[in-house]
């Protein structure tokens, strides 16, 4: 389980930065029934029921969601994972992702479970990461290699989909229309020190595999991150994503 404390001061706070862009795209009728899928510590859950939506959040991990319902008591909160949500068919006017659909096991089967829930003419907003493009958790990638420590990374089968094109047209086979997908770039500035903290502690599939290292070999990998991450202090880290935007076809 992730360190939901830690994962907030630093991933959410990174991820914050599409949510914006994420419901404006989703929340296009006025007080949506809206899901937050993945919905992690709730920062998306947080913006849209400050415009007004009504809320259902849901997420895998149960430390998120009992942070994500002690600070948000009128959202709705359930454990639940994509590909199989505890919903009837077209129960939501709008449903945003925010980095939710780069970690299901199978994208195209939770598409079609999103295109289900989601009702005639409603919205979909999804995000994922341009790996490539990730600079700031890719510094860790480098660190542990630098320091020459065994690192199996966890299996990526997002990436098969991960092109907007090849992820407009899975949101076509789902049975989606109007299926748009836009580039957002900006800098992550975050003090490297803190960075590095929230990352590690935050756990997680990818970075838990540090902190379980011998002290040693912990400040060696922290060494080589704070030498690569030095020429992004001051400007930040350059950060790249995906989001995509689509719509449930209306009823003939």
């Amino acid at each position: 389980m992730t360190n939901a404390e830690a994962y907030d001061r630093g991933f959410a706070h990174l991820s914050s930065h599409t949510v914006g862009p994420l419901l404006a795209s989703a929340c296009q009728v006025r007080a949506p029934r809206l899901l937050d899928v993945g919905c992690g510590t709730g920062v998306v859950t947080a913006a849209a029921l400050a415009v007004g939506a009504e809320v259902t959040a849901v997420d895998a991990d149960p430390g998120m969601l009992e942070l994500a319902s002690r600070r948000h008591p009128y959202a709705t909160v359930r454990l639940a994972a994509l590909p199989d949500l505890p919903f009837e068919d077209g129960q939501f006017d709008a449903i945003a992702g925010n980095f939710v659909i780069n970690h299901v096991p199978d994208a195209a089967a939770a598409l079609r479970e999103l295109h289900r829930v989601l009702r005639p003419g409603g919205a979909l907003a999804l995000t994922w990461w341009k790996s490539d493009e990730m600079t700031a958790t890719n510094v860790f990638t480098e660190a542990i290699a630098a320091a020459r420590v065994p690192y199996d990374p966890p299996a990526r089968p997002f990436t098969a989909h991960d092109t907007p094109r090849r992820f407009t047209a899975l949101l076509v086979g789902a049975g989606f229309a109007g299926a748009a997908v836009e580039t957002v770039r900006w800098r992550h500035r975050v003090d490297l020190a803190t960075w590095w903290t929230d990352i590690v502690q935050a756990g997680g599939p990818r970075f838990a595999m540090i902190a379980g290292q011998p002290p040693e070999t912990v400040e060696r990998i922290r060494g080589h991150y704070l030498r690569l991450a030095e020429p992004y202090a001051g400007e930040g880290f350059p950060v790249c994503a995906y989001l995509a935007r689509a719509t449930s076809p209306p009823s003939p």
